[in-house]
């Protein structure tokens, strides 16, 4: 039996199926996302929230002319499907695949890409801009979630929108959730819109009432008139029935909506899986002649037991057993995930030092804080997707005689560069950055890779930041940092440790002192200093390896980016015939090239092979491996260009410049 989804090559085709056949249309994107993510793993809860709502847009609305824009846009898998690119769905955020978020150059129906939460309205008040600049008639249709709403952006553009444009289309898609469990009064805002009993009795009283308006342009007048009539009722009726209103009547949480007080018409909240009403109610803010945001109610995981059960795993996952949402068993012996070792390390220290608070930006379990929240909830805070907020309450709290923990991606982290400088280091206040994801986030590509963090940090004053090189010397950086009075900056990558044994006792660790895991022999042979930061050991160790007995080899585990250890990579750096440095980060900026101008201002001529990552955005793949061996960061290809620059005569090439 033929699928509708199989006839929908683009979105036009949608407009060609009946309501019923839409419906049939909803529950077969919603099985093709639960089969085929199985295979890839991705971001499954919150696809299957948005299936209607996505269907209802296109039913509408007429990309690519109309603009759709999707906050953090983790949830256009439902969008991909629709507009031709079914075909491929299967190769989502595989090596040469589909993106997980919405790429320009993968579509063009994809207007916008972001992989942060925070940008679209912005993004989209832009667009509209821009058309009334050149007097185009597109529509522009903004998704943008409750998690977003918590986001200092978002706040930035609702204050612009209705001071800039007379056409403008926000839906806010309300599930509860980020990641996790929405924090904060804006989520309990917009929980008291919901649950206002007043308000809801009358908004269903208008649902109704416009079910049975007939269609076209009476009907979209008489719409206006209804939704007017219901917000008159609804500002005297919630004076006396919102629960904190003051006894004036001011101060309930409904008796002003935010987005009418900004000048943006609101609608809602209505249901977001009613495929009809979602249609009716698009197609009557689609007639506005003023801003609008149709509040939307959508459950994430709709459809799937397993996603409703556990969100917060399949907000995004790995591959599972579509019959029962299993996720394969780990591997005997894989080591626990860096993540997880932060986390209990985290108990740990706060455990000893009442000093010690964690503080995240709704990454409890991607961070690993989830173990703080759990066992010790009064020294975890969870300040929603508010990076720079994170930042400056921690400088707050360092003010005070606290070191605080901000757990953050280091892609996210750079969100809230300026408090960095102007509120933490400027200061000299000793707030503890731990940046997990330093490196690569394969599958999820450009917008997630942790690339830059060396260089955004190596270049503030009053800063100390390190890299280990296992789990165990995660722990000894984690409670160094604790007995700092300065910034502290520590990155990690995402996945599984290197397996060695935690020491019951943390060590403190020298600042700026680096460790010399093997020295040179003196056996005569030519000399190659290896500096491997991080979990870059291992390519490392490989290449040693590969060289044998053609070279004596020392290796360094520099642990420290700033401040290097100057003496010591001096030393290496004249004794050996060459240097190689190794990071996973990009190249520009990076740790090789605070070796390279240690050597130039002591005047140390060896040459340097720098293993790292290019000075391009690096695309997705399904394995950092594959990632590594496609860019050169392998062993194999440092111990080529050791070879290339030996055979080349570098050694003499050495003594001929140091005579000089």
């Amino acid at each position: 039996m033929s699928r509708y989804l199989d006839m929908v090559d683009h979105p036009d085709h949608v407009k060609k199926l009946t309501m019923e056949q839409l419906d049939q249309l909803a529950a077969e994107v919603r099985e093709e996302l639960i089969n085929k993510l199985a295979k890839t793993g991705g971001h499954l809860g919150p696809n299957l929230g948005v299936v209607e709502l996505t269907i209802a847009m296109h039913r509408v609305f007429s990309t690519p002319k109309d603009k759709f824009i999707w906050d953090v846009s983790h949830q256009v898998y439902v969008h991909k499907l629709l507009t031709g690119r079914k075909d491929r769905f299967h190769t989502i955020r595989t090596t040469d695949g589909l993106n997980g978020f919405a790429l320009r150059t993968e579509s063009e129906h994809d207007c916008y890409g972001a992989g942060h939460a925070g940008t679209a309205l912005s993004a989209a008040l832009g667009m509209c801009a821009a058309r009334d600049q050149r007097g185009s008639d597109e529509q522009v249709v903004c998704v943008f979630g409750d998690a977003a709403l918590t986001n200092g952006i978002s706040f930035e553009a609702l204050n612009n929108i209705a001071g800039t444009t007379k056409k403008f289309i926000g839906i806010l898609n309300d599930n509860e959730w980020s990641i996790d469990k929405n924090v904060g009064a804006v989520a309990s805002y917009l929980n008291k819109i919901i649950t206002n009993p007043s308000y809801n009795r009358m908004h269903k009283g208008m649902e109704r009432f416009m079910r049975k308006l007939p269609k076209g342009d009476l009907a979209l007048r008489l719409g206006h008139k209804a939704e007017e009539a219901l917000k008159g009722a609804v500002s005297n009726v919630s004076l006396q029935h919102v629960e904190g209103a003051d006894a004036d009547g001011r101060g309930g949480a409904a008796s002003s909506l935010i987005f009418e007080e900004l000048g943006i018409r609101y609608i809602g909240p209505i249901d977001g899986h009613d495929l009809p009403l979602l249609i009716d109610t698009l197609e009557f803010a689609k007639s506005c002649d003023h801003p609008v945001v149709l509040h939307v109610l959508t459950k994430k995981g709709k459809g799937y037991e397993a996603a409703l059960q556990l969100p917060e795993k399949f907000h995004g996952t790995g591959p599972y057993d579509a019959a029962t949402g299993k996720s394969p068993a780990a591997k005997p012996g894989t080591a626990p995930a860096y993540q997880d070792v932060f986390g209990e390390a985290m108990v740990q220290l706060c455990e000893r030092d009442n000093r010690v608070v964690g503080i995240t930006a709704a990454m409890p379990s991607g961070t690993g804080l989830k173990s703080l929240r759990d066992r010790m909830p009064q020294r975890y805070y969870d300040v929603g997707i508010a990076e720079e907020h994170a930042v400056l309450f921690a400088a707050g709290m360092a003010t005070m005689g606290f070191h605080p923990v901000v757990a953050i991606y280091s892609t996210f982290l750079q969100r809230a560069y300026d408090c960095i400088i102007h509120d933490v280091a400027l200061q000299d206040l000793p707030v503890i950055f731990c940046m997990d994801r330093a490196g690569l986030s394969a599958n999820d590509g450009p917008t997630h890779h942790g690339l830059f963090d060396i260089a955004y940090v190596r270049c503030v004053p009053n800063c100390i930041a390190m890299a280990p090189k296992d789990e165990d010397e995660l722990v000894d950086m984690m409670y160094t940092a604790t007995r700092q009075n300065h910034p502290v900056f520590i990155r990690y990558p995402r996945g599984a440790g290197e397996g060695v044994a935690i020491k019951a006792e943390p060590a403190v660790l020298e600042i700026g002192k680096a460790e010399v895991v093997r020295h040179f022999g003196g056996n005569g042979k030519p000399k190659v200093a290896f500096f491997a930061l991080g979990n870059m050991q291992s390519v490392a160790k490989g290449a040693i390896a590969l060289l044998g007995e053609q070279c004596d080899c020392a290796l360094i585990n520099p642990r420290f980016i700033k401040p290097i250890d100057e003496a010591a990579t001096e030393y290496f750096g004249r004794a050996a015939d060459v240097v190689v440095t190794l990071e996973d980060h990009v190249l520009p900026g990076g740790y090789g090239s605070t070796v390279m101008e240690l050597f130039a201002e002591r005047r140390v001529v060896t040459p340097i092979v720098r293993i790292g990552w290019p000075d391009q955005f690096i695309e997705h793949a399904s394995s950092v491996d594959y990632l590594r061996e496609k860019h050169g960061l392998t062993s194999n290809r440092a111990a080529a260009q050791v070879k290339a620059l030996l055979e080349g005569g570098a050694v003499a090439a050495k003594k001929e410049a140091a005579v000089a």
